[in-house]
């Protein structure tokens, strides 16, 4: 009778956590700081984009058997849109797909006509504060605090870039307790990233790094490359994937026209357990 209690409530522990797929988690419960009036205007969304982000927010995947690890998954969009769904949603599915907790960002958009936001300051603050939260989360989601990364595509990779490489940031003169939380996170996930905001030099402390791009890219192909010698030239763990062609925005490789890009998510599971993330 004690084994069928303790089953049962295991059950329905995963089914509330499995339950919660989707569910939106502001980052601040009045709102950004600052903008706190905006907080609850609508975000605009289309089949492959949402705007008008004004309270930004994480969406928690729970995948059916947690490994211990979450990722912080930044998409992109030129800053004027977030492409939520494939550079959002499908890397989300992925990673539950092994075993990993994934959070998408929805950071506000500091391109649009008119924006009030600053890539330097708000979004960098929305980055920041997203690492914060699931960090402050981590006993409620059976994630090891110090197994989470962070998983950028485009602009998206320069969003994870404002994280990256500052270690041991807390906000100082704080009463909030999320905020005295680390914000760096323990690996990155870069995928064809922006060029913004990539350090003249990579320090011994940058987390390692995971790298993947086309060629054919003209805009973010060369972002990688140096970030590889920067590391390399560091002595930071980093592996680089740069496929000969597939242009941008080939996703998580669903509508890519080339074998290699349709399996390139393969490479980062590889990364994963060659390096050990996977265990507890």
């Amino acid at each position: 009778m004690q084994k069928e209690y303790i089953y049962m409530c295991i059950v329905l522990f995963s089914n509330l956590i499995f339950s919660q797929n989707g569910a939106k988690i502001s980052l601040w419960e009045n709102g950004a700081p600052g903008f706190e009036k905006l907080k609850n205007e609508p975000e605009q969304s289309q089949d492959w984009w949402v705007r008008n982000i004004h309270n930004p927010s994480i969406t928690a995947f729970f995948p059916e058997k947690p490994n211990g690890m979450a990722v912080l998954i930044c998409p992109g969009g030129g800053h004027e849109n977030l492409v939520f769904n494939s550079e959002g949603k499908e890397a989300a599915e992925y990673l539950n797909s092994i075993g990993i907790t994934a959070f998408v960002l929805k950071y506000r958009l500091a391109r649009t006509k008119d924006s009030p936001y600053k890539l330097e300051t708000h979004v960098k603050q929305d980055a920041e504060r997203a690492m914060r939260v699931i960090r402050s989360r981590a006993a409620e989601y059976k994630i090891d605090p110090n197994r989470i990364g962070a998983m950028g595509f485009s602009a998206g990779g320069e969003v994870v870039a404002l994280v990256a490489y500052n270690s041991n940031n807390v906000v100082k003169n704080t009463s909030d307790a999320i905020d005295k939380l680390d914000s760096q996170p323990n690996f990155q996930i870069l995928v064809y990233p922006g060029p913004l905001f990539i350090p003249k030099e990579i320090k011994a402390d940058a987390p390692p790094a995971f790298l993947v791009a086309a060629n054919d890219d003209s805009c973010c192909s060369g972002p990688i490359v140096e970030l590889l010698n920067g590391y390399r030239k560091a002595d930071v763990p980093v592996e680089m994937h740069l496929y000969s062609k597939g242009g941008h925005a080939f996703n998580m490789g669903k509508r890519a026209k080339t074998n290699s890009l349709k399996t390139w998510s393969q490479r980062l599971t590889d990364w994963f357990e060659d390096n050990n993330y996977f265990v507890k």
